[in-house]
């Protein structure tokens, strides 16, 4: 058998990838791709429960051996249950036998845990450090503002254009997002370029999403574009040579900036690990300041069964002023007639 690592790399960059199929693969890649051609299970044995318990079990490891997150293996499970599902339309299997296996999936812990999210203050620490991060860093300031204070996903900063912004010299703002440009790899796009431009998540492809920014923000953007310029196809956010911003680079400046805004302890924690953080931190500020769950939802794009998965503990505000609510609510009942004795 080959090393598990070279049938990995077969397999995603060659086996998987439609694009290279017409490529002459390397003779290692070769031989790792007859060695599981000749070693794959026939569809037909998927139809045995015990077959399909193997199959789980081996979506539910890593390569070293050590178990998957759990959010990992319910996606691979996902993705097995539409590939089953397609080999019943190509009457290759009489049903899914997916669901009739007696599975107990892993628990996904998806909820936001307020100690680890940035306060606003943090937050204008990470990007006053942000900003002196060498020769990237002033460039990538206005970047992560977009992703805190506007709930932006990072790949539809990357895809925001300065036609789609609303800048006053004073005031709120607005960011009218009509797209996202995730970075998917070259090999797998067919423009051969890293990122893969397309319509917002969860949406129609022409869909938009107005966003109102505030005051910060406006301020922020204003500057970059005084200060950096756009690209020539409107972008506001590029390399030096009019590139996308590479999630590797502007990921780099993060840690660097983390690094020297937060404490020792801190550093330690989850806090501002990632950029897609500072979203987090971003929808959290809304909640607690008493935004209403349905428009924290419509400016961060998705729905309000996810804002509430997510970022149930960050609803209401603090545990002080919902005890507070309580109180005068007891209060007031307490104040009624004949009702003092009432538990």
């Amino acid at each position: 058998m080959p090393d598990k690592r070279v049938v990995r790399r077969a397999l995603y960059g060659w086996g998987f990838n439609v694009n290279r199929w017409t490529e002459e693969p390397p003779a290692e890649v070769a031989k790792a791709l007859g060695w599981v051609s000749r070693h794959s299970v026939d569809m037909a044995e998927l139809a045995d429960p015990k077959m399909v318990r193997k199959l789980l079990a081996a979506l539910s490891v890593k390569l070293d051996g050590t178990k998957a997150a759990a959010s990992t293996v319910l996606r691979k499970r996902r993705i097995m249950h539409h590939i089953l599902g397609r080999a019943v339309e190509d009457d290759l299997l009489a049903s899914n036998p997916l669901p009739l296996v007696q599975w107990q999936p892993p628990q996904v812990e998806e909820e936001i845990d307020p100690e680890y999210v940035m306060s606003p203050e943090q937050a204008s620490e990470m990007l006053a450090a942000i900003g002196r991060q060498g020769r990237r860093g002033p460039r990538l300031v206005a970047f992560f503002g977009c992703i805190y204070y506007a709930g932006m996903r990072p790949g539809e900063v990357v895809h925001l254009r300065k036609d789609r912004c609303v800048l006053p010299a004073e005031g709120w703002g607005k960011l009218n997002l009509n797209g996202n440009s995730p970075r998917v790899g070259s090999s797998w796009t067919d423009s051969g370029t890293s990122h893969d431009p397309r319509g917002l998540k969860h949406r129609a492809e022409k869909a938009t999403r107005p966003v109102p920014i505030p005051p910060e923000l406006v301020k922020l953007l204003r500057e970059h574009i005084s200060e950096h310029g756009i690209a020539p196809d409107g972008r506001l956010f590029r390399t030096s040579r009019n590139g996308m911003v590479q999630e590797s680079s502007y990921g780099m400046v993060w840690a660097a900036a983390r690094a020297e805004a937060l404490s020792p302890e801190e550093q330690a924690t989850p806090l501002a690990k990632r950029p897609y953080d500072g979203r987090h931190a971003g929808i959290s500020l809304w909640l607690a300041s008493g935004v209403p769950p349905a428009e924290c939802a419509r400016r961060a794009g998705h729905s309000i069964a996810v804002l509430l998965r997510v970022y149930a503990k960050c609803i209401h505000g603090d545990e002080d002023h919902a005890n507070q609510l309580i109180t005068e609510r007891l209060q007031r009942r307490a104040s009624l007639p004949g009702t003092g004795d009432l538990v």
